[in-house]
């Protein structure tokens, strides 16, 4: 089952309301700062002529920061939910950025970060975004050391009000949520809850939540197509792999049409084996991202 753990931060505020935040499944919390009263610099910008332009806030300071097992979910698939959980809370976003546009190596080192083991940053693959509710103000950092994720938040609530209550553990829910935004934005993503084993193409009963929102992104989009692009490890001859993740992706496009109606025309399958690696195929995790079914958007 496809599970995420949605955790609940109490806000500092009268009367005080919930905040949800979704972490995958398996998501651990590995540190946990708060200062009474300490200063914070939220980013609101870019990092450009030699800084990165903050925001000075004082009060209680809090910064958490989770591990989680991210397995092919990419940055984006990590924050959106956490983003839409935010902004249905009442927060109003400031500035949201991925790696590139954020600054890169100096927007991540003109910024706090709690640091290694408790959080890791990639350089070129992290995303940030800050945000406010009256005098109450937070930001977010999501990276991955594949197979691992990382989360980090800080907040910040205006100085005597009431300690937020310890962190509660709450439900299950779908995983799926940010692939249909990464597919618009980017034109292709990983299909991270479909996993093979080295040499097999076949795909177990599911139920997988992200072929359900595939089908419904072609539903809503009439003028899209789909190619699905299987991908393999290392092990193995370059001619057999390309069979294999051929196979993979038929698989998909199978399950797709038979299960969720997609129509045969929107959707193609190919494999390309070994050639596009995401991450090294000298351990035993990496091999398993590396096998992996993608979905490429296709425009009429």
């Amino acid at each position: 089952m496809i599970r995420r753990l949605a955790i609940f931060l109490l806000l500092i505020a009268s009367p005080v309301v919930g905040q949800e935040l979704t972490l995958p499944s398996g998501a651990r919390l590995v540190s946990d700062r708060t200062s009474p009263l300490d200063s914070y610099d939220l980013p609101t910008g870019p990092y450009v002529d030699g800084t990165v332009p903050a925001r000075r806030v004082e009060g209680r300071v809090e910064r958490y920061t989770w591990r989680l097992q991210a397995g092919s979910s990419t940055t984006l698939q990590l924050l959106a939910p956490l983003r839409e959980q935010i902004k249905a809370q009442g927060y109003e976003v400031i500035f949201d950025c991925d790696a590139r546009s954020c600054g890169g190596f100096d927007f991540r080192f003109g910024t706090e970060v709690v640091p290694t083991p408790d959080m890791y940053v990639a350089i070129q693959d992290y995303r940030f975004l800050s945000a406010a509710k009256g005098d109450e103000v937070l930001s977010l950092l999501v990276s991955r050391n594949p197979p691992d994720g990382y989360v980090q938040m800080i907040r910040v609530s205006p100085e005597g009000a009431e300690a937020a209550p310890p962190l509660v553990i709450e439900e299950e829910v779908d995983q799926a949520q940010g692939l249909l935004e990464e597919l618009a934005q980017e034109g292709h993503v990983i299909l991270g809850d479909l996993h093979f084993r080295t040499g097999e193409i076949t795909l177990g009963e599911g139920p997988f939540g992200s072929l359900n929102k595939v089908a419904q992104y072609l539903s809503d989009n009439p003028g899209t197509r789909l190619a699905l692009v299987g991908h393999t490890d290392d092990t193995g001859a370059l001619e057999a792999n390309i069979s294999v993740s051929t196979g993979r992706a038929q698989t998909v496009r199978a399950r797709l049409i038979e299960k969720y109606g997609v129509a045969a025309d929107r959707v193609e399958a190919r494999g390309i084996g070994y050639l596009a690696p995401i991450t090294s195929n000298a351990t035993p995790e990496g091999r398993e991202l590396n096998r992996r079914v993608e979905a490429v958007l296709l425009i009429n």
